[in-house]
Parts: structure tokens; C-alpha cells; sequence
């Protein structure tokens, strides 16, 4: 088992430490799977039990100048890796204005993720710096629990507005209430609504407009389908989002599953908030 790769251009290297920092404001702990063609950073949770799950998505090739990996067998060409998300955040962070980054898989009395980042001195004369960050091989039969999720169809897909608006209603609304109630419809409309015994406040956004969706036909547009969630859980999804995505939809699957599907360039995010039960 084998991994070891290189960021060389200053944008992808930016990119790379911003996708890091985004996960690591979204899960404490992940897993980073590693195959030929992606690197997927999972947050997988069990959404039955009440937990959030993320699957995000890097084509190796729009980051890596070099990337070369072995898995641990030629039928099974993949590596999964639990680390502590920060602990990889914090690393990338020295490597602003950085000449090259270099990530390893290594083995230092442990089994480590070695980050080396070559920095630039006064003097032009490079530095490497390199942070081990401590990981935990996970087992070939634990894998199935940490597939790309299966997305049942939604009842309504609607495009978001622009996530920094969202976010400054959703941290106005966690004042009064850690309940959320998300409606939307197929004429384009979202409603983030709280309730309580005192006070009901409703935001809303008109002609959003909606995605492609088979589970809408024959469905009335005018109807809101509508899922109950934690807005600590909502909130911690926007806190992440750094930097405005080319795409932003919200899925809701009946009155379970708020479904998050963002794409930011290159990385496109699965995030799943479950309902309240």
C-alpha cells in the first residue's frame, strides 16, 4: 500500500487548502479515500441515527502534478485513512505562497500522512517544512460503510440563493430557535421558517428556479414539500462554505432528509442533514 503525490501550481495548491479547511469546519474526524482517479474526503454518519454525512469529491487530476498510489491489492486499488480533519487544515494553512506541496503516505512509528511544504525564504533559498499527521487505516471490511451514498429522489430539488445571505438569516433565526423548518416548491420558492410558542418567523426567496427533478412529475408546483432539521446542523454546513459554489441545490427527501449537492470548481459536496424526529 503506497501513496504519494504533489501539488506544484500555486491555484491548485490554494484550491486544495481551501477544500481542507472546508472539511475540517464540517467533521472533526473523516476518511480520506484514496483511488487512482479520486481523492474523496466522507464524513459517514448514520442520517437514520440522527448524525450528518458528507461526500466530497476531488478529480486527482485538476490538483495533482504527481500522483501515484498503490491499494492494498490490484482488485481492491483503493486506500481509506481516518485522520483529525484540523490536523490536516492546519498543516495546509503554512503552505500559503508555497514553491510545492508533497503528501505521503509514511510509517514513523506510526502510520502518518506526511505533509511537506516547500516555502520560499528571503534569501530565495528554499525550506521545507513537514507535519506528520497521525492516521488510522481502515480494514477492507469496513469499506461498504463508507460507499458514495445512494440518493433516493427527492420531492422538491431547488437552487439555493446566495449561500451568505442564507447563512446570515439561518444565524439570525438560531437566536430564537434551534428548530428549522425548510419548505420549497417546484415554482421556485424557499421558505426557512422557525416556530415557537411565542414568536413565528418566516423568511422567504421567490423565483429560485429548480433543477431537473423524475420524482417531480405530476406533482403540484404550488405544493410545499417541507423537512424539520436542526439549524445548528444547517448552520455548521454554511459556516463551511468559504467561497460562493458555481452550483448550490437543496434536495428534500419526503420529510427525512435535507440533501445539500454543491459544486465549488472542481470538488463537488454531498452534505445530508437528517429531519427531527
Amino acid at each position: 500500500m503506497k501513496f504519494r503525490a504533489k501539488i506544484a501550481d500555486a491555484a491548485c495548491l490554494n484550491h486544495f487548502t481551501r477544500v481542507s479547511s472546508m472539511v475540517a469546519k464540517l467533521a472533526k474526524t473523516c476518511t480520506v479515500r484514496i483511488s487512482p482517479r479520486q481523492l474523496n474526503f466522507i464524513l459517514a454518519d448514520k442520517v437514520a441515527s440522527g448524525g450528518v454525512s458528507m461526500w466530497c469529491e476531488l478529480e486527482q487530476e485538476n490538483f495533482f502534478s504527481e500522483f501515484q498510489m498503490e491499494g492494498v491489492s490490484a482488485e481492491n486499488n483503493e486506500i481509506y485513512l481516518e485522520l483529525t480533519s484540523e490536523n490536516l487544515s492546519r498543516a495546509l494553512k503554512t503552505a500559503q505562497n508555497a514553491r510545492a506541496l508533497k503528501i505521503k503516505l509514511t510509517n514513523k512509528h506510526f502510520p502518518c500522512l506526511t505533509v511537506s511544504i516547500e516555502l520560499l525564504s528571503v534569501s530565495s533559498s528554499s525550506r521545507v517544512v513537514t507535519h506528520d499527521i497521525p492516521i488510522k487505516v481502515i480494514p477492507r471490511k469496513l469499506w461498504k460503510d463508507l460507499q458514495e451514498p445512494v440518493v433516493p429522489d427527492s420531492d422538491v430539488s431547488i437552487y439555493l440563493p446566495v449561500l451568505k445571505t442564507v447563512k446570515s438569516v439561518v444565524e439570525r433565526m438560531k437566536n430564537i430557535s434551534n428548530h428549522l423548518i425548510v419548505e420549497a416548491n417546484l415554482n421556485g420558492d424557499l421558505n426557512l421558517k422557525i416556530e415557537s410558542e411565542l414568536v413565528c418567523v418566516t423568511t422567504h426567496f421567490k423565483d429560485l428556479g429548480n433543477p431537473p427533478s423524475d420524482a417531480s412529475h405530476g406533482r403540484d408546483p404550488e405544493q410545499m414539500a417541507e423537512v424539520h432539521v436542526d439549524i445548528r446542523k444547517l448552520l455548521q454546513f454554511l459556516a463551511g462554505q468559504q467561497s460562493t459554489p458555481t452550483k448550490a441545490v437543496c434536495r428534500i427527501v419526503g420529510d427525512k432528509v435535507l440533501h445539500l449537492d454543491v459544486l465549488h470548481e472542481d470538488v463537488s459536496l454531498q452534505y445530508f442533514i437528517p429531519a427531527l424526529s
